[in-house]
C-alpha cells in the first residue's frame, strides 16, 4: 500500500504535505504536554528545581538521539512506515503519564514520550521526496510549523485539566494522535521518488561530511533553543515573576505560536536569497535578545522572548533548506543528525538552567552562554559560507582571468 504513487504537480503534493504536518503536530503536541503540566506535577510530586530540570531534559533525550535511526529508517522503508510506527508507539507513555505518582514514573514515561519528539526526522524525509528542490525551503518550513503542537499543549494541557481531571492533560493528546494515526493510514503514501534501499554503511557515509556537523551546530542553536524555551518558558514564568500555571502556560504558546510562524516564512524567504543569509541576520539577533532575557523585568523578558522566538523560528527554516540543498540523496539521514543536535539542544539548557538556579539563586547566567554560544554560531556561518568576493578571491588566477 505504502507503494503505491499518488500524482504530484510541479509545486508538490499539498495532502501528503498537510498528513505529515498534521502528524508531527499531534507527535509534537504529546512531547509538549510534559512541559505543560510540569507547573502541576511539581506540586503533586513536590519536586526541586533540579529535580524538575531532569525531569524535563530527559524526553529531549530519546527525542534527540532517536532521530538519527529514525532518519536511516526513513530514507530506507520510508516515511509513512515509519511515522505510523513512531505515532503508535508515542500514545502508550502519554496514556500512561495520567496515572504517574512518584519521581521514578515521571522519568521512565518522559524518557518513551521522547520518542515522540524524534518523529521530525520521519517527516522531513517523508515531505521532502513530494517537492521540487526550488519548493523545499517553503515545504518544510511549514512541515517544521507542526511546531504548533507545542503551543496546543501549552495553552490546552492546563486548561484540560482543570476542567476534565488532571490525567486529561496528557490523555487528551494521546487521543487526537490516535484519530491522526487512523486519517495518515488510510491517506499517506511515500513518494514516488523514493530511492531504492542501500547499505547500511550508504546511509552512514554523508554523517561524515563537514556541512553535516556545521549545520547540526546551527540547528543546536535554533531548534534546541526552541525547545529549552518552549519547556522552560513555565518555570520561569512562575519563579521569576509569579505568575499562574494557566498564564504561564498561555504566554508559553504564544513563544511558541510565534516562532511556528515564522519557520515557513525562513523556508519561504531561504528559496529566494539563501538559507546563509538568513542564519547570518538570525545569530546575532539571537544575542541580543538573550540579554534582554537576562534583565529580571516583565517588558524587557517580554522583549527578549518574542525577540528570540522570531529569530530562532526563522532560522528554523533556514537550516532546513540548507539540509537537501547540500545532500539531496540522504535528506532522512543527514536530518537524523541535525535534528539530534537540535535536540540535544534542548536537552542540556534546562539541565544547565537547573545548576545555575541552585548554585547562584538566579537565572541570568544561563541567559549569557546564551548570547555567546549564538556569536560563536555567527562565526562560524561567516567562515562557512564566504561572499562572492571573497569566493573571487580564492580562485586561481587563471580562472579570473
Amino acid at each position: 500500500m505504502s507503494s503505491v504513487a499518488v500524482p504530484s504537480g510541479p509545486s508538490g503534493n499539498r495532502l501528503q504535505l498537510t498528513l505529515g504536518t498534521g502528524a508531527f503536530a499531534v507527535c509534537f503536541a504529546i512531547f509538549g504536554s510534559v512541559s505543560a503540566m510540569m507547573p502541576l506535577l511539581r506540586q503533586r510530586l513536590e519536586l526541586n528545581t533540579l529535580e524538575v530540570s531532569i525531569a524535563l531534559a530527559i524526553p529531549v533525550l530519546l527525542g534527540s538521539l532517536g532521530r538519527i535511526p529514525l532518519g536511516i529508517l526513513t530514507d530506507r522503508f520510508g516515511g509513512r512506515r515509519v511515522f505510523l510506527a513512531v505515532m503508535a508507539c508515542s500514545i502508550l507513555p502519554a496514556l500512561l503519564m495520567g496515572w504517574v505518582s512518584s519521581y521514578w514514573q515521571l522519568l521512565t514515561c518522559g524518557f518513551f514520550i521522547g520518542i515522540a519528539l524524534a518523529s521530525f526526522s520521519v517527516g522531513v524525509g517523508f515531505v521532502s521526496g513530494w517537492f521540487p528542490p526550488e519548493r523545499q525551503g517553503m515545504a518544510l518550513g511549514v512541515y517544521g510549523a507542526g511546531n504548533v503542537g507545542q503551543s496546543l499543549a501549552a495553552f490546552g494541557a492546563p486548561v484540560l485539566a482543570g476542567a476534565l481531571g488532571f490525567s486529561w492533560g496528557f490523555w487528551s493528546f494521546a487521543t487526537m494522535t490516535g484519530a491522526w494515526l487512523i486519517l495518515f493510514l488510510l491517506l499517506a503514501r511515500n513518494s514516488p521518488r523514493m530511492a531504492p534501499p542501500k547499505p547500511l554503511n550508504a546511509y552512514l557515509e554523508p554523517l561524515r561530511a563537514r556541512m553535516a556537523w556545521i549545520l547540526s551546530l546551527f540547528y543546536f542553536l535554533t531548534f534546541g533553543g526552541f525547545v529549552a524555551m518552549a519547556i522552560y518558558l513555565p518555570i520561569f514564568l512562575t519563579e521569576m515573576f509569579a505568575l499562574t500555571p494557566t498564564d504561564a502556560g498561555l504566554r508559553t504558546a504564544g513563544f511558541v505560536l510565534l516562532a511556528t510562524i515564522m519557520r515557513p516564512i525562513g523556508g519561504w524567504l531561504s528559496d529566494r536569497i539563501g538559507g546563509q543569509k538568513i542564519l547570518l541576520c538570525v545569530f546575532p539577533c539571537t544575542a541580543v535578545t538573550a540579554l534582554f532575557m537576562a534583565c529580571p523585568i516583565m517588558a524587557t523578558f517580554t522583549i527578549g522572548a518574542l525577540g528570540m522566538a522570531a529569530a530562532i523560528g526563522l532560522g528554523n527554516g533556514a537550516v532546513f533548506k540548507l539540509v537537501p540543498q547540500h545532500f539531496p540523496r540522504a535528506v532522512g539521514s543527514v536530518t537524523g543528525l541535525v535534528g539530534a543536535a537540535g535536540g540535544l539542544g534542548g536537552f542540556f539548557p534546562p539541565l544547565v538552567l537547573g545548576v545555575l538556579r541552585q548554585t547562584t539563586g538566579s537565572f541570568v547566567g544561563g541567559f549569557l552562554l546564551l548570547a555567546m554560544f549564538s556569536l560563536a554560531c555567527l562565526v562560524m556561518c561567516r567562515r562557512s559560507y564566504p561572499t562572492p568576493f571573497e569566493q573571487l578571491q580564492r580562485l586561481p588566477a587563471r580562472a579570473v582571468q
